[in-house]
C-alpha cells in the first residue's frame, strides 16, 4: 500500500494543478520581462501558489510559493532604489499568500482524504451486502453486474443473489425505494432472509410470503421493495413478480418480455404470488434488470432496451454481455445515471441430469 505522500505524488489531477501553477509563473515572468526593468507586475505572482491549492498538496504549495518568491526577489533586487516599500510589500505578499494557500491546501487535503476513507468504506458496506456472483450453477451460467450512479462510491438499494439450493437454483433481484444507507440496510434485510428462507422453504410461494413479513417489519407504510424471486430446475423456470420490470428472454435472435400473468404489488405490501414459468432451450438467455435501466434516458428518450437486447447481449460470455450492455448504457446517457442499476444474465446449457418434480402450486389445480 502507498504511503500518503507518494500517492499524491502519482495524483494526476495534484501534476496537473502543478503544471498549471508553474505555467501561471511562466507566464507572469514572460510579461514582465516584455514589460521593461520595472517590476510592475510581481503581485500576480501570488496567485501561483492559490492556484496549487485547488489541486496539489500542502507541501507542493509551499514548493511552488517558494519558486514565486524567488521569481519575486530576482526582479526585485537590481529595482530602482526609489521602490524598495511597494517591492518588498509584493516580496512579502507572495509570502502570506504561500502560508494562506498551504492552509486551504491542506484542509483540502484533509478533505478529501476523508471522502476516500468514507467512500471505501461504502464500497467494504456494499460488497458485505451484494456479494459478486456469476460462473456455473446448475444447468445455468450467471453473470452480475452493479452499475452505481454515484461515482464516488458504488452504494444503494438495488439487490441480487443467486443460490444453488436443494430446490434447485434460486435467485432474487430486487430494488429498495430510496437511496443511501437506509436503502443498503433494507437491502441487507431482504438478502439476509433470502439467503435464509431460499435454502429452507420448499417453494416460492412461502419464500415470497417471509420476505414480504421481513420487508414490512423493517419499514414504514411508503417503503417498499421490488423484487423478481426466480427458480430454475429440470430446465423449467418459474418467475414470480413482485412489481418489479419484466424480465427479457432472448431466444434464436427475438427478445421476449415475460410479463407477469397478473401484476401484483412489491414486498411490504403482500403481493400475491403468479408465477410465469417457462420451459428453456438451451442457448436461451434471460436478463434480469431494475428500473435504473428502463428509465436511462437522454433528451427524454428512453434507452431501447429491448430493441438493443440482442445485438449487446446475444453474444460472448454471460459477462461480456453485460460488460457490453453496461458500455452502450454509459454512452447512452453521456456518462450521467440518474440511479442505480443491478443487471443478471443467465444462460441456459442444458437440462440437469436428475429431473426434479415441479411443485403442484406452480402446475395449478388438477382438473
Amino acid at each position: 500500500m502507498l504511503k500518503p505522500d507518494m500517492r499524491r505524488s502519482t495524483d494526476p489531477t495534484a501534476r496537473a494543478g502543478l503544471g498549471a501553477s508553474f505555467a501561471l509563473l511562466a507566464v507572469v515572468v514572460a510579461v514582465e520581462l516584455a514589460d521593461g526593468p520595472r517590476a510592475n507586475l510581481l503581485g500576480l505572482l501570488a496567485a501561483a501558489p492559490f492556484l496549487a491549492a485547488a489541486f496539489a498538496s500542502w507541501r507542493d504549495v509551499c514548493a511552488v510559493g517558494g519558486v514565486a518568491w524567488l521569481i519575486a526577489v530576482l526582479f526585485a533586487l537590481p529595482a530602482k532604489a526609489g521602490e524598495p516599500l511597494p517591492l518588498a510589500v509584493n516580496v512579502g505578499g507572495i509570502v502570506v499568500a504561500t502560508a494562506i494557500a498551504a492552509m486551504v491546501g491542506s484542509i483540502r487535503q484533509r478533505q478529501s482524504e476523508h471522502f476516500a476513507e468514507v467512500s471505501q468504506l461504502a464500497n467494504v458496506a456494499q460488497q458485505a451486502v451484494l456479494r459478486p456472483i456469476g460462473g456455473r450453477m446448475g444447468s445455468l451460467t450467471i453473470a452480475g453486474r452493479y452499475i452505481s450512479s454515484n461515482a464516488a462510491a458504488d452504494i444503494g438499494g438495488d439487490l441480487y443473489e443467486a443460490l444453488d439450493t436443494p430446490f434447485g437454483m434460486r435467485m432474487i433481484i430486487g430494488d429498495v425505494r430510496g437511496k443511501g444507507l437506509d436503502a443498503v440496510r433494507l437491502a441487507s434485510t431482504v438478502l439476509g432472509s433470502y439467503r435464509y428462507v431460499a435454502y429452507e422453504r420448499p417453494d416460492l410461494a412461502a419464500v415470497v410470503d417471509d420476505l414480504d413479513r421481513a420487508v414490512a417489519r423493517a419499514v414504514n407504510d411508503e417503503d417498499f421493495v421490488t423484487a423478481a424471486i426466480v427458480e430454475e430446475r429440470g430446465g423449467t423456470i418459474t418467475i414470480v413478480n413482485c412489481g418489479h420490470p419484466a424480465p427479457l428472454l432472448l431466444r434464436q435472435g427475438q427478445v421476449i418480455p415475460l410479463e407477469p400473468p397478473t401484476s401484483s404489488p412489491p414486498l411490504g405490501f403482500k403481493p400475491v404470488v403468479c408465477p410465469r414459468t417457462e420451459l428453456l432451450e438451451p442457448g436461451d438467455r434471460l436478463l434480469f434488470y431494475t428500473d435504473g435501466l428502463a428509465e436511462a434516458r437522454r433528451e427524454k428518450q428512453f434507452f431501447p432496451t429491448a430493441e438493443r437486447a440482442w445485438g449487446l447481449l446475444g453474444h460472448g460470455t454471460v459477462a461480456d454481455g453485460l460488460a457490453s450492455l453496461e458500455s452502450a448504457l454509459v454512452e447512452w446517457v453521456g456518462g450521467v445515471l440518474d440511479d442505480d442499476i443491478a443487471l443478471i444474465l443467465v444462460e441456459y446449457t442444458g437440462a440437469s441430469a436428475a429431473p426434479i418434480t415441479v411443485p403442484s402450486w406452480e402446475l395449478g389445480a388438477p382438473e
